[in-house]
C-alpha cells in the first residue's frame, strides 16, 4: 500500500471514528431523556410499545486491588497477573 493510500484510509478511519463519536453522544443524550422519564414518573421500567426500558440499580462486589495492596502487598503480588496487549492509536 504506497503512502497516499496509506493517508486515505487513515483519513477515512479518522472520519468514521468522528461519526460513531457523534453517534454515541446523540445515543447518550437520548438515553438521558428517557432516564428523565422514569425519574419524573418514579418508576425504573416503563412499557413504549414494543420495546420495554428498564433501569434499575444493580449492586455488585468488586475486589478493591489497592487497598489489598495496601493491605497485603505480599498477598497482592503472589496474585498478580501480567498481561501484554497491542494498542492501536492514530495520531
Amino acid at each position: 500500500m504506497s503512502v497516499n493510500e496509506m493517508e486515505r484510509k487513515i483519513r477515512e478511519l479518522r472520519q468514521l471514528q468522528q461519526l460513531i463519536e457523534e453517534a454515541q453522544q446523540e445515543a447518550e443524550a437520548i438515553k438521558d431523556v428517557i432516564k428523565a422519564q422514569l425519574t419524573a414518573h418514579g418508576v425504573d421500567e416503563l412499557q413504549a410499545g414494543e420495546y420495554r426500558v428498564t433501569w434499575k440499580p444493580v449492586t455488585s462486589s468488586r475486589l478493591d486491588a489497592a487497598a489489598l495492596k495496601k493491605a497485603l502487598p505480599e498477598v497482592a503480588q503472589a496474585f498478580a497477573r501480567t498481561t501484554t496487549t497491542r494498542r492501536f492509536c492514530v495520531a
